[in-house]
């Protein structure tokens, strides 16, 4: 999932509860749980409070920052750390996979760049990766969605990205959020999927002439990696009264 955008009121929470209350009474057992950015509206402390609390269940999610996050609160209130402006750059184990969770926010901007360091450190995650599959998450798509509001701000430089991907086989697939809209692509020849946005849905050019939808039930996006390597994504909205 993507976009939750808790900002200290009613609404975000009440739709995040939602995704979470579903996940949560879901008869089988979910590997991981993954939140593509953009967890706070404003990145103020009280909101990653919010969060943390949200988070507090037993499926807390692996994470990473988007262009509402801020790196200082995001970094003390989540992650127990020092606040710090570095980019916030996390790698988890899961079974056999390996999440790369890397920051590819612009401190008080709202495109999306990975830094030298970051593609440095993600190159070592990938080179320690041996021939487990790993999956490249990041919250702006590297990629033209053709949402002309959406396309202006996304991820820049990313030839960069493509090339070291390329030389790593063992990446199955890169994951996003940013477009609060759920999407398939295809980045440096490996799918791209972009999660849905739990707070709202970005309306496609065509589909009107308003960019968002408030009203449009949250969604997710469930992925499944067999033992072929072959990804398979479905996309679901969550039901109302979840």
């Amino acid at each position: 999932m993507s976009d939750l955008h808790l900002d200290g009121g009613p609404r975000g929470l009440d739709r995040a509860a939602r995704v979470f209350a579903h996940l949560g009474g879901l008869p089988g057992e979910l590997d991981a749980v993954l939140v593509t950015g953009d967890l706070a509206d404003h990145g103020l402390a009280e909101e990653y409070e919010q969060v943390a609390e949200l988070f507090a269940g037993p499926r807390k999610p692996l994470h990473c920052p988007g262009n509402h996050d801020v790196r200082g609160p995001y970094r003390e209130v989540l992650l127990g750390e020092q606040a710090s402006d570095e980019p916030i750059n996390q790698v988890h184990r899961v079974g056999g996979a390996v999440f790369a969770l890397c920051d590819s926010s612009i401190p008080g901007r709202a495109d999306g760049h990975l830094d030298d360091g970051t593609l440095a450190w993600l190159e070592s995650v990938l080179d320690g990766a041996g021939d487990d599959p790993v999956f490249v998450c990041f919250h702006h798509p590297p990629v033209v969605l053709h949402i002309p509001y959406i396309d202006d701000i996304r991820q820049s430089g990313t030839d960069r990205l493509a090339a070291l991907l390329g030389r790593h086989p063992s990446v199955v697939a890169v994951l996003c959020g940013h477009a609060h809209t759920g999407a398939a692509s295809t980045f440096a020849g490996l799918p791209l999927l972009v999660a849905p946005g739990v707070v709202s849905t970005v309306n496609l050019p065509w589909e009107s002439h308003e960019t968002t939808d408030l009203d449009a039930p949250p969604s997710i996006a469930f992925h499944i990696l067999d033992d072929d390597r072959r990804l398979t994504t479905h996309y679901r909205v969550v039901p109302p009264g979840a």
